[in-house]
Protein backbone atom coordinates (compact mmCIF):
# COMPACT_ATOMS: atom_id res chain seq x y z
CA UNK A 1 0.00 0.00 0.00
CA UNK A 2 1.84 3.11 -0.93
CA UNK A 3 0.14 6.15 1.40
CA UNK A 4 0.57 4.73 4.64
CA UNK A 5 -2.33 7.55 6.02
CA UNK A 6 -5.92 6.25 5.01
CA UNK A 7 -8.48 8.40 5.31
CA UNK A 8 -9.53 7.14 8.29
CA UNK A 9 -6.40 7.90 10.11
CA UNK A 10 -6.10 11.39 9.64
CA UNK A 11 -7.10 14.22 11.72
CA UNK A 12 -10.05 16.53 11.20
CA UNK A 13 -7.86 19.46 10.81
CA UNK A 14 -5.75 17.19 8.04
CA UNK A 15 -8.90 16.25 6.08
CA UNK A 16 -9.62 19.76 6.12
CA UNK A 17 -6.33 21.06 4.55
CA UNK A 18 -6.88 18.64 1.71
CA UNK A 19 -10.35 19.93 1.55
CA UNK A 20 -9.49 23.49 1.16
CA UNK A 21 -6.68 22.36 -1.06
CA UNK A 22 -9.76 21.20 -3.51
CA UNK A 23 -11.48 24.15 -3.22
CA UNK A 24 -8.66 26.18 -4.12
CA UNK A 25 -8.12 24.13 -7.48
CA UNK A 26 -12.35 23.79 -8.24
CA UNK A 27 -12.51 27.59 -7.57
CA UNK A 28 -9.03 28.15 -10.18
CA UNK A 29 -7.59 30.57 -7.56
CA UNK A 30 -4.27 31.96 -8.29
CA UNK A 31 -1.34 32.29 -6.21
CA UNK A 32 -1.67 35.92 -3.97
CA UNK A 33 -5.65 35.28 -4.38
CA UNK A 34 -7.60 35.81 -1.02
CA UNK A 35 -9.43 32.95 0.54
CA UNK A 36 -12.81 33.21 2.07
CA UNK A 37 -12.85 34.38 6.07
CA UNK A 38 -12.86 31.11 8.49
CA UNK A 39 -16.22 31.43 8.91
CA UNK A 40 -17.42 31.59 5.58
CA UNK A 41 -14.92 28.75 4.98
CA UNK A 42 -16.21 26.94 8.23
CA UNK A 43 -20.06 27.15 6.83
CA UNK A 44 -18.62 26.20 3.29
CA UNK A 45 -16.78 22.83 5.06
CA UNK A 46 -19.30 21.97 8.05
CA UNK A 47 -16.59 22.35 10.74
CA UNK A 48 -15.06 24.48 13.43
CA UNK A 49 -13.85 27.57 12.80
CA UNK A 50 -11.06 26.20 15.24
CA UNK A 51 -10.72 23.43 12.87
CA UNK A 52 -10.27 25.62 9.96
CA UNK A 53 -7.88 27.95 11.79
CA UNK A 54 -5.48 24.23 12.43
CA UNK A 55 -6.20 22.99 8.67
CA UNK A 56 -4.93 26.59 7.53
CA UNK A 57 -1.63 25.76 9.68
CA UNK A 58 -1.14 22.90 8.07
CA UNK A 59 -1.21 24.66 4.78
CA UNK A 60 1.11 27.28 5.66
CA UNK A 61 3.49 24.93 6.65
CA UNK A 62 3.19 23.49 3.57
CA UNK A 63 4.00 26.73 1.91
CA UNK A 64 0.33 26.32 0.16
CA UNK A 65 -1.36 29.35 1.70
CA UNK A 66 -0.10 32.37 3.67
CA UNK A 67 -1.33 33.58 6.49
CA UNK A 68 -0.91 37.56 6.78
CA UNK A 69 -1.73 38.99 10.21
CA UNK A 70 -5.13 41.76 9.92
CA UNK A 71 -5.40 40.83 6.20
CA UNK A 72 -6.47 37.49 5.57
CA UNK A 73 -5.06 34.20 4.28
CA UNK A 74 -3.91 34.19 0.10
CA UNK A 75 -2.89 31.28 -2.01
CA UNK A 76 0.83 31.49 -1.09
CA UNK A 77 2.84 33.00 -4.22
CA UNK A 78 4.90 29.79 -5.26
CA UNK A 79 2.41 27.34 -3.78
CA UNK A 80 4.11 23.85 -2.63
CA UNK A 81 7.59 25.29 -3.08
CA UNK A 82 8.99 25.80 0.36
CA UNK A 83 12.15 28.36 0.27
CA UNK A 84 14.63 25.46 1.68
CA UNK A 85 13.49 22.42 0.30
CA UNK A 86 16.81 20.70 0.09
CA UNK A 87 18.09 21.87 3.35
CA UNK A 88 20.95 23.83 2.40
CA UNK A 89 20.48 26.75 5.95
CA UNK A 90 22.10 23.58 7.51
CA UNK A 91 25.00 22.74 5.69
CA UNK A 92 27.67 24.80 7.30
CA UNK A 93 30.55 24.67 4.72
CA UNK A 94 28.96 27.83 2.66
CA UNK A 95 31.88 27.72 0.47
CA UNK A 96 31.65 24.21 -0.52
CA UNK A 97 28.22 24.76 -0.55
CA UNK A 98 28.10 27.80 -3.39
CA UNK A 99 30.78 25.10 -5.40
CA UNK A 100 28.10 22.51 -5.16
CA UNK A 101 25.61 24.50 -6.78
CA UNK A 102 26.96 26.22 -8.98
CA UNK A 103 28.04 23.08 -10.48
CA UNK A 104 24.46 21.78 -10.82
CA UNK A 105 23.35 25.69 -12.26
CA UNK A 106 26.31 24.63 -14.96
CA UNK A 107 23.79 21.46 -15.39
CA UNK A 108 20.69 23.40 -15.03
CA UNK A 109 20.79 26.83 -16.23
CA UNK A 110 22.17 26.89 -19.67
CA UNK A 111 19.63 24.85 -20.81
CA UNK A 112 17.02 26.59 -18.89
CA UNK A 113 18.06 30.14 -20.86
CA UNK A 114 17.81 27.77 -24.42
CA UNK A 115 14.20 27.14 -23.60
CA UNK A 116 13.69 30.68 -22.31
CA UNK A 117 14.43 31.78 -26.10
CA UNK A 118 12.77 29.40 -27.68
CA UNK A 119 9.15 30.11 -25.89
CA UNK A 120 9.81 33.44 -24.19
CA UNK A 121 6.11 35.34 -25.35
CA UNK A 122 6.34 39.55 -25.74
CA UNK A 123 5.31 39.88 -22.14
CA UNK A 124 8.06 37.46 -20.60
CA UNK A 125 10.62 38.93 -22.81
CA UNK A 126 9.71 42.47 -21.32
CA UNK A 127 9.61 41.27 -17.86
CA UNK A 128 13.00 40.17 -18.61
CA UNK A 129 14.34 43.06 -19.96
CA UNK A 130 12.99 45.43 -17.66
CA UNK A 131 14.82 43.39 -14.11
CA UNK A 132 17.68 43.34 -16.14
CA UNK A 133 17.79 46.98 -16.09
CA UNK A 134 16.49 46.97 -12.65
CA UNK A 135 19.72 45.28 -11.57
CA UNK A 136 22.33 46.86 -13.41
CA UNK A 137 21.05 50.17 -12.07
CA UNK A 138 20.90 48.65 -8.38
CA UNK A 139 24.63 47.68 -9.25
CA UNK A 140 25.86 50.87 -10.44
CA UNK A 141 24.46 52.68 -7.82
CA UNK A 142 26.18 50.17 -5.07
CA UNK A 143 22.54 48.87 -3.51
CA UNK A 144 21.53 45.17 -2.53
CA UNK A 145 20.87 43.62 -5.96
CA UNK A 146 19.97 40.30 -4.45
CA UNK A 147 16.15 40.13 -4.41
CA UNK A 148 16.20 41.76 -8.55
CA UNK A 149 19.14 38.97 -9.47
CA UNK A 150 16.56 36.50 -8.37
CA UNK A 151 13.77 37.83 -9.77
CA UNK A 152 15.57 38.29 -13.00
CA UNK A 153 16.96 34.66 -13.11
CA UNK A 154 12.93 33.39 -11.94
CA UNK A 155 11.77 35.05 -15.09
CA UNK A 156 14.20 33.30 -17.06
CA UNK A 157 12.87 29.85 -15.65
CA UNK A 158 9.33 30.57 -16.02
CA UNK A 159 9.73 31.55 -19.27
CA UNK A 160 10.77 28.48 -20.56
CA UNK A 161 7.61 27.05 -20.43
CA UNK A 162 8.55 24.48 -18.71
CA UNK A 163 6.18 23.26 -15.81
CA UNK A 164 9.07 21.25 -14.00
CA UNK A 165 11.83 24.49 -13.99
CA UNK A 166 9.80 26.63 -12.04
CA UNK A 167 10.04 24.03 -9.18
CA UNK A 168 14.08 23.75 -9.82
CA UNK A 169 14.17 27.71 -9.02
CA UNK A 170 14.85 27.42 -5.06
CA UNK A 171 17.87 25.81 -6.09
CA UNK A 172 18.98 28.29 -8.37
CA UNK A 173 17.44 31.44 -5.86
CA UNK A 174 19.22 29.91 -2.68
CA UNK A 175 22.43 30.21 -4.29
CA UNK A 176 22.16 33.41 -5.30
CA UNK A 177 22.54 34.98 -2.13
CA UNK A 178 25.76 32.69 -1.24
CA UNK A 179 27.55 34.13 -4.57
CA UNK A 180 26.97 37.65 -4.24
CA UNK A 181 27.98 37.08 -0.09
CA UNK A 182 31.25 35.28 -0.76
CA UNK A 183 32.13 37.52 -4.27
CA UNK A 184 31.51 40.47 -2.33
CA UNK A 185 29.78 41.78 -5.38
CA UNK A 186 32.82 42.39 -7.32
CA UNK A 187 31.63 40.97 -10.39
CA UNK A 188 29.78 44.61 -11.50
CA UNK A 189 30.55 45.14 -15.43
CA UNK A 190 30.73 41.17 -15.99
CA UNK A 191 27.43 40.52 -14.32
CA UNK A 192 25.65 43.60 -16.15
CA UNK A 193 27.38 42.29 -19.52
CA UNK A 194 26.65 38.67 -19.36
CA UNK A 195 22.89 39.87 -18.05
CA UNK A 196 22.62 42.19 -21.25
CA UNK A 197 23.85 39.32 -23.33
CA UNK A 198 21.48 36.82 -21.98
CA UNK A 199 18.68 39.14 -22.42
CA UNK A 200 19.04 39.90 -26.16
CA UNK A 201 19.95 36.40 -26.96
CA UNK A 202 16.09 35.73 -25.38
CA UNK A 203 14.72 38.75 -27.21
CA UNK A 204 15.98 37.62 -30.46
CA UNK A 205 14.89 33.45 -29.73
CA UNK A 206 18.87 32.70 -30.38
CA UNK A 207 18.48 29.71 -28.48
CA UNK A 208 22.36 29.14 -28.98
CA UNK A 209 23.46 32.70 -27.44
CA UNK A 210 21.15 32.41 -25.03
CA UNK A 211 22.96 29.12 -24.30
CA UNK A 212 26.62 30.63 -24.00
CA UNK A 213 25.45 33.89 -22.96
CA UNK A 214 23.79 32.00 -19.49
CA UNK A 215 27.29 29.51 -19.42
CA UNK A 216 29.69 32.77 -19.64
CA UNK A 217 27.70 34.00 -16.38
CA UNK A 218 28.40 31.20 -15.00
CA UNK A 219 32.04 30.67 -15.69
CA UNK A 220 32.13 34.42 -14.31
CA UNK A 221 30.85 33.57 -10.86
CA UNK A 222 33.25 30.21 -10.83
CA UNK A 223 36.12 32.74 -11.27
CA UNK A 224 35.46 34.57 -8.47
CA UNK A 225 34.14 31.44 -6.14
CA UNK A 226 37.75 29.41 -6.68
CA UNK A 227 39.80 33.23 -6.49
Amino acid sequence: MMNSTSDNEKSLPEKLSDDIVSYILNNHLKPNDKLPNESILAEKMGAGRSSIREAMKLLASRNIVTIRQGSGTYVASSPGVINDPLGFTFIENKQKLAEDLLAVRFLLEPSIAGMAAANASEQDIEKISELCKEVEELLLSGKNHTEKDIEFHTAIAMSSKNLVVPRLIPVINSSIPLFIQLTNSNLIQETIETHVDITEAIRNHDVIGAKDAMYLHLVYNRKRIFH
